[in-house]
């Protein structure tokens, strides 16, 4: 019987998109590489746990969520959270960011300033630049004035992302052009709170990182992992949690927040996905008629 693994999520390097195993194991995912694993035989996707403790009833969890967590432990883990603000005492410098996923697409965001730009990455910003950087809750009221004063979002979804990743503008002052020009309208707001220093725009582009350059649109995405499936493909791109893979009569799109709590296995076959997949009504960038 093969070996088992439980996988912990996508984790960004220096180096890269790599998965992260329990027990500490990590395997680099280089654009190219075959990506081909399956879930075990009769297994049972459990909760994993919170704030590093394992689910004390190892409760199952439903297939289609991507936090595999049980309503207990993810109470747990928001008891604690930034993100949640549910902490105001964190004495760690945070940055204000603003983030563009596609045309259109522009929210503001916090992440600790010691993280650097690894918060970013984890949400697939194509671009980004920092805004300011000060005090946890200074820069929660920097964040809360650009919602108020310029309706910038502080959540883009992920379907929208996916959308649009094939089809971005090619050049990067394209890319950069919404960010500069909110960045801009932004420093202009005359309620900063005085603790937090303004940074000035210095737009940063994943698309090279992200590997979206020439990117084919996606046929679908991955819906849920199921006992028994399997799934396989060529790496095309990885972004933030999902990964574009070229799985057998299309381009498939896989949010690895899905694998979690599953026993992982080897896969044997061709590529392609015997688990649920979502179609999408139009591959991304294509257009089936005139009007």
């Amino acid at each position: 019987m093969a070996q088992a693994w439980k996988c912990a999520g996508l984790r960004w390097s220096a180096d890269g998109p790599e998965l992260a195993w329990d027990g500490g194991r990590r395997s680099a995912l280089a654009r190219g590489k075959r990506v081909a694993f399956g879930v075990a035989d009769g297994g049972v996707r459990r909760c994993v746990g919170a704030r590093g403790h394992a689910c004390p009833v190892r409760a199952a969890v439903p297939g289609r969520t991507t936090g595999a967590r049980c309503e207990e432990c993810g109470r747990l883990d928001r008891a604690h959270s930034v993100a949640a603000d549910t902490i105001a005492d964190d004495p760690r410098p945070y940055h204000v960011y603003l983030a563009w996923f596609g045309p259109g697409m522009v929210k503001v965001g916090i992440t600790a300033g010691e993280r650097g730009s690894a918060r970013l990455l984890e949400q697939g910003a194509v671009c980004f630049s920092w805004l300011g950087l000060g005090p946890l809750m200074a820069a929660r009221r920097t964040e809360e004035l650009l919602r108020a004063a310029l309706q910038v979002p502080d959540r883009i979804p992920y379907a929208e992302k996916r959308a649009v990743r094939s089809r971005l503008p090619e050049s990067a002052a394209e890319r950069a052009a919404e960010i500069q020009a909110l960045h801009a309208r932004a420093a202009a707001l005359d309620r900063w709170p005085e603790s937090l220093s303004h940074e000035p725009c210095e737009v940063v582009d994943h698309t090279g990182v992200f590997g979206l350059t020439g990117l084919p649109g996606a046929s679908g995405e991955v819906s849920e992992l199921v006992a028994g499936g399997r799934v396989g493909g060529e790496l095309l791109a990885a972004a933030g949690p999902d990964l574009h893979l070229a799985a057998g009569r299309g381009v498939v799109v896989l949010d690895t927040r899905l694998m979690t709590g599953w026993e992982i296995v080897p896969a044997v076959g061709e590529d392609g996905c015997t688990v649920p997949v979502r179609e999408f009504r139009e591959a991304a960038g294509v257009q089936d008629g005139l009007f």
